[in-house]
């Protein structure tokens, strides 16, 4: 996974700035899907075009849009509604089962518009986002995952800029947060120990370990197959991860 670019907008943007925050809107909310003319929210454009709405409420109106519904409500799976609904809004996967039952339990109850709402309304999406920047995926640092499970996870949901999410309607993370256990992350091209691996580098800040390193950021590279274990390493030492990025 490549570091995220950030699109945030400002009084200042030009027309072709906000265009460029528009289209990042879509590909994150909408899972990377191709829109045609006839499936953009052109009042919901022009509202963001003129300061009428914020970003915020731009990626709402995606979000409650028939385009995301239809593909994502209507068509898949209830796990898997949620578990991208995670991905698309907050950034994440889902850290455990009581995530995950609390936000069907609430869409049953309270209704598709509500769940939504919950993501884009709470204090996670405030704190990460605000009103300004464009959501994006963020699960590979440390401040969206508590746990270290959720580094796997994020990996399991997201398999590159090539993905679709509709084309996917079955939940990838069922079994592993029923079983509160980690998702196995998968070399693409090859088994694991072969020269075709893919590779990661870990950043991290403030690594107490491999001493006496006393830089404030340590780069680790690490294969596929080794990743979980150099996660582990560093969250017993207190570093803080700041990116995994796939070595092209």
């Amino acid at each position: 996974m490549a570091s995220p670019t950030i699109f945030e907008l400002w009084p200042t943007s030009s027309l072709e700035e906000i265009q460029t925050v528009i289209r990042a809107v879509y590909k994150q909310v909408l899972g990377n899907p191709h829109v045609m003319d006839s499936e953009r929210l052109v009042t919901a454009e022009s509202q963001l075009c003129d300061g009428s709405i914020s970003v915020r409420e731009f990626v709402r109106a995606v979000a409650k849009s028939n385009f995301y519904r239809d593909r994502y409500f209507e068509s898949c799976a209830p796990y898997r509604f949620v578990e991208l609904n995670f991905k698309h809004l907050l950034g994440r996967a889902p850290q455990d089962q009581r995530e995950v039952s609390e936000h069907i339990v609430r869409c049953v109850a309270e209704g598709y518009e509500s769940e939504i709402d919950s993501y884009i309304d709470s204090d996670e999406y405030q704190a990460a986002f605000g009103d300004h920047i464009v959501p994006y995926n963020r699960g590979k640092s440390s401040a969206a995952n508590p746990k270290q499970v959720g580094y796997n996870r994020i990996f399991a949901l997201d398999r590159g800029p090539s993905q679709i999410d509709s084309a996917v309607t079955a939940s990838q993370l069922v079994y592993a947060v029923a079983t509160n256990s980690p998702s196995a992350i998968k070399p693409a091209t090859a088994a694991a120990g072969s020269k075709t691996e893919k590779r990661f580098k870990i950043l991290v800040s403030g690594s107490k370990f491999d001493s006496p390193r006393r830089v404030s950021t340590t780069e680790y590279i690490v294969s596929a197959s080794k990743m979980t274990p150099q996660i582990q390493r560093i969250n017993r030492s207190s570093g803080k991860i700041v990116s995994i990025t796939e070595l092209i």
